[in-house]
């Protein structure tokens, strides 16, 4: 049978990203303890396109990927993806990208209950023909923070929120990655006091005023995010962006930063 995507395309336009998104297939995601955790994947699948070329071959993307859904996953396995692809489909660069719910146990502060709290997470992996793989991170980590200003001018009590900071960081080539359950952890810190799934009367009063005794700004929660990641060991670049939901406006508060780390 013919072969249209390999046809000559005369237009001269090199296409920076073509292939499938939308993927959905269960993935194993390894997990700290040495284990994997199973979930379900969204999957955003590219490689550049010559302009000599008027198309890809899109069912080679899901070949590719299929096999992988039996694997756990990391950094090295989405290398030898990207790798697998940049053979196949004869490109100069590759891209994936894979968003995730994942799970991480939780324990209530007073009445040591355990529960699951879910994180949406992704991997996303580049590689370029010649060149390491460029494997970036993303967690995204609720947790409660509590009004400096509100507790300051109030004759009791004190407005806060459920908080989400989302987090995406990237490592010099051979140092390794942070694992999801220590960054989200990391970042957890950082805010007013923890979320918990499931919480008893003697947790949510701690709880709350754990939130009341460490109040901050969605400034605080950003900077103090910032300053420790730049902590972390071989890390090369990372952007954080820290949303709080108000309670007491219609419209959140919001701040951002990225940087890239010298090694």
């Amino acid at each position: 049978m013919q072969d249209v995507q390999s046809r000559t395309d005369k237009r001269g336009i090199a296409i920076q990203h073509v292939g499938v998104k939308n993927v959905h297939l269960p993935f194993l995601i390894k997990t700290k303890e040495g284990g994997f955790q199973s979930v379900l994947a969204r999957i955003r699948f590219t490689v550049e396109l010559p302009e000599e070329y008027k198309g890809t071959h899109m069912s080679r993307f899901l070949e590719i990927l299929m096999p992988w859904s039996q694997k756990p996953l990391a950094e090295p396995e989405l290398e030898a993806m990207l790798r697998e692809a940049l053979k196949r489909l004869d490109a100069q660069a590759a891209e994936v990208e894979i968003a995730f719910k994942y799970f991480i146990g939780k324990r209530a502060p007073v009445s040591a209950r355990e529960s699951l709290l879910d994180y949406d997470c992704c991997f996303t992996g580049r590689m370029r023909r010649g060149e390491p793989l460029c494997f970036t991170l993303g967690v995204e980590v609720p947790f409660t923070s509590l009004c400096p200003c509100s507790r300051e001018i109030s004759d009791y009590g004190a407005h806060n929120q459920r908080s989400l900071c989302r987090v995406h960081v990237r490592f010099h080539a051979g140092e390794e990655c942070i694992y999801i359950e220590d960054l989200a952890a990391l970042v957890e810190q950082k805010g007013s006091a923890p979320i918990y799934p499931l919480l008893k009367r003697a947790d949510e009063k701690y709880v709350t005023e754990e939130a009341y005794d460490h109040p901050k700004f969605v400034e605080d929660i950003l900077r103090d995010v910032v300053l420790a990641l730049r902590d972390l060991p071989g890390i090369a670049h990372f952007s954080v962006a820290c949303e709080n939901f108000e309670s007491i406006h219609n419209h959140n508060a919001y701040a951002s930063h990225e940087e890239t780390v010298s090694p």
